[in-house]
């Protein structure tokens, strides 16, 4: 009986190789300026493909609109996305940054992603209170200091 619940969390954590992620920000509508839109502490939960630990943080997105924009829901949507499949941080950030850029086509885009790993704080190297950020940033446009 406990593979049975395994299983049944294990499909959850794993929802996101269900549906394509980019598809959450083809919502679009008319860009009325195109000034920064951010949006901060976006939280998610996944799980590191070299160890199945669970990982947890926050993502944080900024993007200057070029013709569209999206609903700002989209973007948690979208993060989780990628974040319910086996990941590694770094792949997660660069996902997030690639999908904005592709669909909204922006003048410049910048993920930024907090996260404390269980495979470093409840194994190995026992690194409580560590965390990782990870930041990608595409466009012509520095948007980091946005996201810092």
């Amino acid at each position: 009986m406990p593979h049975i619940v395994f299983l049944k969390a294990f499909a959850e954590y794993s929802q996101g190789y269900k549906v394509d992620p980019k598809t959450y920000l083809e919502t679009q509508f008319e860009a009325e300026s195109h000034d920064v839109v951010v949006v901060r502490d976006i939280p998610f939960e996944s799980a590191c493909e070299h160890h199945l630990a669970r990982f947890h943080g926050v993502a944080h997105v900024a993007y200057i609109p070029n013709e569209k924009i999206t609903g700002l829901s989209k973007f948690p949507r979208m993060i989780n996305g990628y974040a319910r499949r086996l990941q590694v941080q770094e792949r997660l950030t660069a996902q997030a940054a690639d999908a904005i850029y592709e669909v909204l086509n922006p003048e410049a885009c910048a993920v930024v992603i907090e996260a404390t790993h269980s495979c470093m704080t409840a194994r190995g190297a026992m690194a409580h209170g560590s965390s990782t950020k990870t930041f990608a940033v595409r466009g012509e446009k520095n948007l980091l200091e946005y996201l810092k």
